[in-house]
């Protein structure tokens, strides 16, 4: 049983430990669950069915951030499509602490605020809660409310507006991996999220194994229904290489949906550990002596009013029937990964996910279903997509589709050909491009990226790589535990 204490159990309808009544109520919680539309929202407000409307916007590092709403005063002052939220959100650390440097937000500007353009498409209902995000608006007196091009939702819009200004759509699904512990957030956070002081929840590899994975097996089913009931079509659970990691797969989706679906999936994955005294991590490599987790990215182009496949056709191409649309897509897309890396790989911890051997690629280079190269071609006809296993479970994913469209439409307009199909081990070849080491290094690149400037604009580029740089320099400010073990009592 992976729960320990009855007050662990209180989360899970299925629980024996839980009185026949709070389960029942949990049931129900759970069945009310749905996407709505706006009027079905404001019927079920009308209805009282409804605790709160948590409204929000993402920030750099991909969280929701916002407020939850009195569903009373949401009608009165949000429901027609506007909030607002501090400006400071685009500039802050980790730990929400504001960064100097920033042309957008600053001190010297006074940290206004951001005006939060709701978009109601991304409603969602999970319990007795409603969750809602938006786009960022600078509102300009006599000009009204522009666009924040540093918002990473507006960016990703943007991209896709691209698209289908060219008759595309881009359709695409996230696979998030994570680790899960019997440890709760407040104990791993007491015990310093030391590895040793981390109570697994399992305790060998569990990859496709269905008894290891079974313990865990009561968050998963809770997470499956809350996302199933929001209206997230759930494809599997499964176990993962680590140990006590695991991977939930949702249903691809438009590119801008499914990146507002992998945010909201965190959060109930996060919500539902906490409410269950349990906890997860979606850090790229939480430990030195085990495998990260990663968020592959799969991506195909379809014709915005058909819905067909455009990267499925009838030329063979290194035996794979496909399109010009197609190579020129993957071309672009390779052509420009190491100049966007930080939309892929954003942290610092980011980059120690990236060793040879451990199912996390090092080359960018592309296979026909070969899980050793940074880019992976999977599927046939209709199915017919990329795969990109750059990107680790600490991605925003707004960041990375952005980064992925932009390069692929490049790689249309340019009719650029990608490189040589790779074919063997690509951990151990030689003369391949290789992913940079660092995120300083790959900061650097993106601050210096012409294509970067091309595809975002000059602010944004250097937005963005003034946050990773900043990152950097926190980090190296930063005394370690390894350096304290290493040279107390030696040096």
């Amino acid at each position: 049983m992976l729960l320990s204490k009855v007050s662990r159990s209180l989360a899970s309808p299925s629980s024996p430990f839980l009185p026949t009544l709070a389960r029942s109520a949990a049931v129900r919680c759970l069945s009310t669950s749905k996407q709505i539309t706006q009027s079905e929202l404001a019927a079920a407000i009308s209805n009282d069915e409804v605790n709160s409307i948590v409204v929000g916007c993402v920030d750099t590092y991909g969280r929701m951030m916002g407020k939850r709403y009195d569903p009373e005063h949401f009608m009165k002052s949000a429901y027609n499509g506007e909030s607002n939220i501090c400006n400071w959100v685009l500039t802050t650390s980790i730990d929400l602490e504001p960064r100097p440097g920033f042309a957008v937000a600053n001190w010297d500007l006074g940290f206004g605020d951001f005006m939060l353009e709701l978009d109601y498409s991304s409603l969602r209902r999970v319990g007795a809660d409603t969750y809602v995000l938006g786009n960022l608006k600078r509102h300009v007196r006599g000009e009204g409310n522009l666009a924040v091009p540093e918002d990473p939702r507006t960016l990703l819009s943007q991209q896709t507006a691209r698209l289908a200004e060219m008759g595309y759509g881009a359709m695409a699904a996230s696979e998030l991996e994570h680790y899960v512990f019997k440890s709760s957030f407040e104990e791993a956070k007491m015990a310093g999220y030391r590895n040793e002081d981390l109570q697994r929840a399992g305790w060998y590899s569990e990859c496709y194994h269905l008894f290891q994975s079974h313990r865990t097996e009561e968050l998963n089913k809770v997470v499956r229904n809350k996302l199933k009931g929001a209206g997230i079509p759930v494809e599997t659970t499964k176990g993962e290489a680590g140990l006590g990691q695991h991977e939930i797969n949702m249903s691809y989706a438009n590119a801008l949906d499914m990146a507002d679906q992998h945010t909201l999936f965190k959060t109930i994955v996060k919500h539902s550990a906490e409410d269950m005294g349990l906890a997860v991590s979606f850090m790229a490599k939480p430990f030195p002596t085990d495998v990260g987790s990663s968020c592959h990215i799969h991506l195909s182009l379809h014709d915005k009013d058909s819905g067909k496949n455009e990267f499925n056709g009838s030329e063979s191409f290194e035996g794979i029937m496909s399109t010009p649309t197609f190579r020129h897509f993957l071309g672009g897309w390779m052509k420009a990964t190491k100049e966007l890396m930080p939309f892929y790989a954003p942290t610092i911890n980011s980059y120690k996910r990236y060793v040879k051997g451990s199912w996390a690629p090092t080359a960018i280079v592309w296979g026909d279903d070969n899980r050793t190269t940074g880019f992976r071609v999977v599927g046939e006809g209709n199915s017919l997509r990329i795969e990109c296993r750059i990107p680790g479970a600490d991605v925003n994913p707004y960041l990375a589709f952005s980064a992925a469209i932009a390069s692929g439409i490049h790689g249309i307009e340019q009719k650029i050909e990608p490189p040589a199909i790779f074919k063997g081990n690509a951990y151990v070849a030689d003369d391949v491009e290789r992913v940079p080491s660092t995120l300083r290094e790959a900061a650097t690149l993106l601050g210096e990226s012409e294509l970067a400037k091309d595809f975002f604009g000059e602010s944004v580029r250097d937005h963005f790589a003034h946050h990773f740089h900043s990152e950097c320099d926190a980090f190296d400010a930063f005394v370690t535990d390894w350096e304290r073990q290493k040279y107390f009592e030696q040096i």
